[in-house]
């Protein structure tokens, strides 16, 4: 079997984080480890704590996990701090990590930035270029870009722009601009990724989601595009069997489940 690393917070209710990660990878048929950045207390209805792992520590863990099961893909998530960013990026280059996936969690859906400007520069300029691919959002790609996204033309600009920069960029279109429409720019090449979006409100998570069975497919060996269609279909497939879990509505709330289909072959 093969084993994926995600490097995370925690989200206690279980609808994203950590947990939503290693959720993810399990149905894809791989083996997932994890090595925390910060415990959160939250649930559908807002987040009320967060307690960030020592550097030191985060460090141990790394260390813990890459000396004893290698794994075959690495998924980074939210990393909160300047220190802790290092820490991940010095880790990835002396254990020579491969296949690497970066959600660059900057920009809240609200808009709201949820890095400080230290901690993302160091995000952008430590972490992001050893990702063989990074997964923004619209609101991320402006920020990381510099530039306003407001349709598929611009959507193509930027990804093209961020390519000069980094190994692999999937501009995730979302509701905001192309409903389920994402663009990669891999190895110089411009690709459409459509979908069907799909009406479910719940869709904290999805992001985690999407990057955890990306980082699944890539260490299964498929191809980069490969990974992210088959990656496209299994959240679809989990938003189309959705469930409401809790008493949270709307994007908060974290309820969804794994579809039938079978994507661990």
């Amino acid at each position: 079997m093969k084993c994926v690393l995600t490097i995370a917070g925690s989200d206690c209710s279980g609808g994203a984080g950590i947990q939503a990660d290693i959720k993810t990878m399990q149905a894809n048929g791989v083996y997932a480890m994890s090595a925390v950045t910060a415990l959160t207390a939250q649930n559908t209805t807002g987040v009320y704590g967060i307690m960030e792992a020592s550097p030191e520590f985060l460090e141990k863990q790394l260390d813990c996990v890459f000396s004893d099961i290698f794994p075959d893909a690495v998924k980074i998530g939210m990393v909160s701090s300047a220190p802790l960013i290092g820490v991940i990026a010095d880790s990835l280059k002396k254990w020579k990590a491969r296949n690497i996936v970066a959600d660059p969690v900057m920009v809240a859906t609200s808009g709201s930035r949820l890095l400080e400007p230290e901690a993302q520069d160091a995000l952008v300029t430590k972490l992001l270029p050893l990702a063989d691919v990074i997964t923004p959002n619209i609101p991320e790609a402006e920020v990381l870009a510099g530039r306003k996204i407001t349709g598929e033309k611009e959507m193509e600009e930027a990804a093209r722009q961020l390519g000069e920069r980094y190994r692999g960029v999937l501009v995730k279109g979302g509701h905001q601009v192309s409903d389920a429409n994402d663009l990669l720019y891999y190895e110089g090449k411009l690709t459409w990724l459509r979908g069907k979006r799909i009406d479910n409100p719940n869709t904290h998570g999805t992001g985690c989601t999407l990057s955890s069975a990306i980082a699944s497919n890539l260490a299964k060996g498929f191809p980069m595009e490969e990974s992210i269609r088959r990656a496209k279909a299994y959240i679809s497939g989990a938003l189309g069997a959705g469930l409401d879990l809790g008493q949270g509505s709307g994007p908060m709330n974290h309820g969804y489940a794994i579809p039938e289909t079978d994507f661990t072959k």
